[in-house]
């Protein structure tokens, strides 16, 4: 495999607008060929998402989405630049997909850097048990436990989750395509997601599975 040096990944950035370690990924991904990079880049709806990733995005929609039967609801506000963008037939689409994703999913937080330390620290000790009653060496201990922590964020996080509807791609995928899509910067600020009956006892039933298994 080709050496990816500093400069190439530099050059493909100035190019595309990518981030650091998505110009590496596409560099390795097409063992150092530019052009390809740059193809693959674009593929994926992340060339020239980053650059438009410090305007202000003041316009937008605010969607919800209610399974079927009244049993999860979700209410998410996405940004864009204009009235113009948040009006098209293409916007609204992509604004209700991250809705019924957020039912389907239940992330517990925007992004990783949203989530409780509580919650972290919480499920670091759970890790550290597991892998201590499994008989695991102490230490590897501390690098399972990194690698589980990680693992977690993918799952927890919107903007890490695999997409519902696309699981080759993730959140943050799906929102740099639309960036590329609209040419407009496009954030998800902020959303809430309810459960019937929530923190309440009643029979254990898992809707979120319910509303993945119905958006396939």
């Amino acid at each position: 495999m080709a050496q990816i040096t500093a400069a190439m990944v530099k050059e493909l950035r100035e190019k595309t607008g990518a981030g650091i370690m998505d110009c590496k990924g596409a560099l390795k991904e097409k063992e150092g060929n530019l052009e390809e990079a740059l193809v693959f880049l674009r593929e994926k709806g992340l060339a020239s998402a980053s650059k438009k990733g410090g305007r202000i995005t003041s316009e937008g929609l605010v969607a919800s989405y209610i399974h079927a039967g009244g049993k999860i609801g979700v209410m998410v506000e996405v940004n864009c630049e204009t009235d113009f963008v948040a009006r098209t037939d293409g916007f609204i689409d992509f604004v209700n997909d991250i809705a019924m994703h957020i039912a389907a999913a239940a992330p517990v937080a925007l992004a990783r850097e949203d989530v409780p330390a509580e919650v972290v620290e919480t499920e670091r000790g759970i890790f550290r048990t597991q892998a201590l009653d499994s008989g695991k060496p102490e230490k590897i201990i501390d690098k399972i436990i990194v690698g589980k922590i990680e693992k977690f964020f993918k799952e927890s996080c919107l903007m890490e989750q695999a997409f519902v509807k696309d699981t080759d791609i993730s959140i943050e995928d799906f929102v740099k395509a639309m960036i590329t899509k609209t040419g407009e910067n496009i954030s998800i600020r902020r959303y809430t997601r309810f459960v019937m009956g929530e923190g309440l006892e009643k029979r254990s039933c898992d809707l979120a599975q319910e509303v993945a298994d119905q958006l396939k």
